[in-house]
């Protein structure tokens, strides 16, 4: 064993627990716990990454421009308050790594990105929780809690695993009421499903205001997880900050070439955008014939809570029931703890084969009991 001792707030830090993805004897498993797009990337995407792979010998575009700049045509956003990542967890990790240190404070919403609290730590910051009593950010929970030491506050919106968002109004009001420099985080990962008009991604409090960082990535709607790229937009002031702890090539080149088509193909957005409503729609209705309880859900995934708690473990329609099952049956969920104990499963919209198979084995689950 080594005499190396890591810095304290590492140890806080439990290691990342990636979904499952396999099931014993079973080839080829619905993989419904990660929330990736069933449809995948744009076709246009996926010849850019053919294309940039010829040329694997050259380092990539440091200044991520042609990404940068189709990034800012897409939304009419200002070029020079953007910078692209190794997906977005990179530009939280560089965010809190510039802003937050030893003696400060950042509040996290209760389902805010994970990696948010694990960055902080590893900075030695204090992590402030503020509890999400209707399973979305609450702004009262959260200025209930910002003292002199707060140096940012971060939510997810929509959050995960929930789907819900903070409206428009409200996110004016929590950004209206904190100081000046005390940092927000908007990180809106699944903002690309969301179709209410009352919802704000953050994009105009970033473009306009000095302490609000926007965050997004091309690993969900867009179908690029693989390839790990993110984007965030901030004032010019984060983002020279930001520029100058970034790595030279902290992207790499076939994940900047896709993600700059992906982007610009509206048609297949459109068509992912209207495959997932259409079923998250369906499911979330037939899900709650069966006597389940959805949470109303604006991304590409349905969070539900099952009738019995997991407490006795021989419970018969418990979360934990309803994971064996839907194993049994070949089907991948995620299993959550949100509103109660470990008595959630989520599950990621699928392609039609994929959605039909959750709701005939949830539905014999339900029956049987």
């Amino acid at each position: 064993m080594t005499d190396l001792t890591p810095r304290p707030g590492i140890l806080k830090i439990q290691p990342y627990k990636q979904g499952k993805s396999e099931i014993d004897n079973i080839a080829d498993p619905i993989k419904l716990s990660s929330n990736e797009s069933p449809l995948g990337p744009s076709p246009k995407a996926i010849e850019a990454y053919m294309n940039a792979s010829k040329n694997l010998f050259r380092y990539p575009d440091g200044s991520q421009q042609q990404l940068i700049e189709a990034i800012a045509e897409r939304f009419g956003v200002t070029k020079s308050k953007l910078i692209c990542g190794n997906g977005s967890d990179e530009l939280i990790q560089m965010l809190i790594r510039a802003y937050v240190g030893p003696g400060d404070e950042i509040i996290v919403s209760e389902m805010a990105f994970a990696m948010c609290r694990v960055h902080a730590l590893a900075q030695g910051a204090e992590v402030i929780n503020a509890p999400e009593p209707t399973l979305v950010a609450d702004v009262d929970e959260i200025l209930s809690r910002v003292t002199e030491k707060t140096k940012m506050i971060a939510i997810a919106s929509p959050n995960n695993p929930a789907g819900k968002y903070v409206t428009r109004d409200e996110l004016k009001r929590l950004h209206d009421s904190i100081p000046d420099n005390v940092l927000l985080l908007v990180d809106s990962a699944y903002a690309d499903y969301v179709i209410n008009s009352d919802y704000d991604c953050g994009m105009e409090l970033a473009e306009t205001t000095s302490n609000v960082v926007m965050t997004r990535t091309f690993s969900k709607l867009y179908g690029l997880s693989a390839v790990r790229i993110g984007w965030a937009l901030c004032h010019e002031d984060i983002i020279g900050i930001l520029q100058r702890i970034r790595t030279p090539f902290n992207t790499n080149a076939p994940a900047l070439a896709a993600a700059c088509e992906a982007i610009k193909d509206t048609d297949h957005e459109e068509m992912v955008r209207n495959h997932n409503n259409k079923w998250l729609v369906k499911m979330s209705t037939e899900l709650g014939n069966l006597g389940l309880d959805i949470i109303p859900s604006v991304t590409n995934f349905i969070l539900m809570r099952f009738p019995d708690s997991d407490y006795p473990s021989n419970s018969a329609r418990s979360a934990k029931a309803a994971w064996e099952h839907l194993l049994a049956d070949g089907i991948i969920p995620r299993p959550v703890g949100a509103g109660g104990p470990d008595n959630c499963l989520r599950i990621t919209i699928g392609l039609d084969h994929e959605n039909e198979a959750v709701l005939k084995s949830l539905g014999a689950f339900m029956n049987k009991s």
